[in-house]
């Protein structure tokens, strides 16, 4: 048997393994293609390696996929950007299948690649590839060719320019709705780069097929071309074309072209500009609050801030708060909460007066909605209110409420208030706090849940923090200690994580002549939890105490543990006394 001549190897290889059945095989030989390339030099990729994968008739997905992205990034390999019209031919090939992926991926390659090819080779050998794809047989090759116009365009001349968007209409056009998609996906890109006499003659004839067309999933894609173009359009162009467009999308058949409008509602907004906001949008944007289809209300819900911040607070209060209203009691569970998210942020722009008369109601019913996401929304953004009303008002309305969801069923809901209460406790003081939360704090501390009770113990903390050791001496510390003899050991491991936590807070005096006592007293639980997580507290108070005090209280408790029959006590036990070892020696 002869040799296989050594230069001709790579090439015979990967012919074997892409025509081997096991599919990862061809995979991994196709992965290899740069490594190939290199071995066989940039004439030979050129002559011998492009024309076998041209002519390549792999059918499975996942191998064109890799196909079409290693060719991506091939122009090194064949010399460089004088030949990059070479990769074109096995591109187009894939443009035409079936997979969808494997599509977007050749369109995605020849984008890369034609956006570095040279005037000459994009006139005689791209352009030509994009007129054969539009006039494609198969639908799947003029959806692909719609993505690739905005590369063709720029350099072509005069001529090949109108022709390039004569096609484009026709695909604005198309009998295939996949393929009007495309051309509605790709429609601002390609608007980009035509000047502005054919912006407002061709484009704006191909936009307004599209927002005609009978299907609505080409109709929702138009909606985002409004953006697009109007950003390309002088204001009073996007005022007499797109502006009548949106209004019309804002009343059509189908929510989900509506449903687009309304998620769309602030680029659509700066496109067309601020001042016909106030006059043309505004109607449609309330009839989009009040559609009959929920989806529809939720996504027009979200928007309510963004969209109030562009108008006058005379406007907002006028025409957009009497539909927040009907929303806080929307039927639907998911518009409330929509509106719970954002409502908020209405207070800053409405200004205090209006906050107070008008917003205040609205989120008190919130805040008693049945649903308790709804709630969850309006507590994670009550600082947005304080700013604008100030805390007198805010704790006289919206303390009762916070009391109550204190209690809430949901723990959710009672994990978000815990989360609260430090910065509620900031801003009402310490006199307020004392009155009306501080029995709340210690409350949690026996909640049924764990995170709850875990949150309590680092909120506690943080109100240590918050108000000083004095303060935390008089109100936390004695409630604290007491709960320590509960007789439910899970509380009990609360109050012990809580005691932990403040101890760096409190300083080394109160730990040694307060805190201390009550954790050795512990180790004598009964629960070996109970033992190694005293243990475990012991242990990082070593750098807290003196070190007499960790010689005369805590070894001796240690060595205590260190002998008991559980074997996790002994473990922690242990490690805690090898913990006070190494302080030792390193003083």
């Amino acid at each position: 048997m002869a040799m296989i001549d050594e230069p001709l190897y790579p090439i015979a290889v990967l012919i074997d393994e892409l025509k081997n059945e096991d599919i990862q095989l061809r995979l991994n030989s196709i992965r290899r293609l740069s490594t190939i390339a290199r071995a066989l030099g940039e004439e030979r990729t050129r002559k011998e390696l492009i024309p076998f994968l041209a002519e390549n008739n792999d059918d499975d997905d996942e191998v064109l996929l890799a196909m079409a992205e290693e060719l991506g990034a091939f122009i090194p390999y064949v010399g460089g950007v004088d030949y990059a019209s070479v990769l074109l031919p096995p591109l187009e090939s894939l443009c035409s299948v079936e997979e969808t992926c494997v599509r977007e991926k050749a369109v995605e390659s020849l984008c890369r690649i034609g956006s570095q090819m040279n005037e000459k080779d994009l006139v005689e050998s791209f352009i030509p590839l994009v007129k054969r794809l539009a006039a494609g047989e198969w639908f799947t090759a003029r959806v692909s060719s719609c993505g690739l116009f905005h590369i063709a365009n720029p350099s072509a001349p005069d001529a090949l320019k109108s022709e390039l968007r004569a096609i484009y209409g026709q695909l604005c056009r198309d009998d295939m709705p996949m393929v009007r998609r495309a051309a509605a996906t790709n429609l601002g890109k390609f608007a980009a780069t035509i000047e502005a006499p054919h912006l407002k003659t061709d484009i704006m004839s191909m936009f307004e097929d599209l927002t005609q067309d009978e299907q609505d999933s080409v109709r929702l894609l138009a909606v985002e071309d409004c953006a697009a173009l109007g950003k390309l359009l002088p204001p009073e162009d996007c005022i007499s074309h797109i502006l009548p467009v949106i209004v019309n999308f804002s009343q059509d058949k189908s929510w989900r072209v509506r449903y687009m409008v309304a998620n769309q509602l602030y680029e659509l907004c700066e496109a067309v500009g601020p001042d016909s906001t106030k006059t043309d949008l505004v109607p449609a944007y309330v009839r989009l609050l009040r559609d009959n289809e929920a989806e529809v209300r939720i996504a027009a819900a979200g928007k309510v801030t963004k969209f109030c911040r562009i108008l006058s607070p005379e406007i907002a209060i006028e025409h957009i708060l009497p539909c927040v209203k009907e929303l806080s009691t929307d039927s639907s569970q998911h518009v409330r909460s929509a509106l719970a998210s954002v409502i908020m942020g209405m207070a800053p722009v409405l200004g205090k007066d209006a906050t107070i008369e008008q917003l205040l109601p609205i989120f008190l019913s919130l805040l008693k909605d049945e649903f308790p996401d709804v709630r969850l929304n309006i507590i994670s953004k009550l600082d947005q209110v304080n700013q604008v009303i100030g805390i007198d008002l805010l704790s006289q309305s919206l303390l009762p409420a916070i009391v109550e969801l204190a209690e809430d069923r949901h723990w959710r809901v009672r994990l978000a208030i815990i989360e609260y209460i430090p910065l509620l406790a900031s801003q009402l003081g310490v006199g307020f706090f004392d009155d009306k939360l501080g029995a709340l704090c210690m409350q949690w501390l026996k909640d049924k849940v764990y995170s709850i009770r875990e949150a309590a113990a680092n909120n506690v903390k943080r109100l240590a923090e918050e108000f000083g050791p004095d303060w935390a001496m008089q109100h936390i510390i004695p409630q604290v200690l007491e709960m320590i003899n509960d007789p439910h050991y899970l509380y009990r491991m609360t109050i012990l994580q809580a005691v932990s936590l403040l101890a760096p807070v409190m300083g080394a005096d109160i730990t040694c002549s307060k805190l201390l006592p009550v954790i050795v007293a512990a180790s004598k639980d009964k629960v070996p939890n109970m033992k190694f997580n005293v243990a475990k507290v012991l242990q990082s108070l070593i750098p807290i105490v003196d070190q007499p005090v960790v010689e005369k209280t805590i070894r001796p408790c240690l060595v205590e543990l260190s002998e008991d029959p559980d074997v996790d006590v002994r473990f922690f036990a242990n490690q805690a006394l090898q913990a006070i070892d190494q302080v030792m020696m390193s003083s």
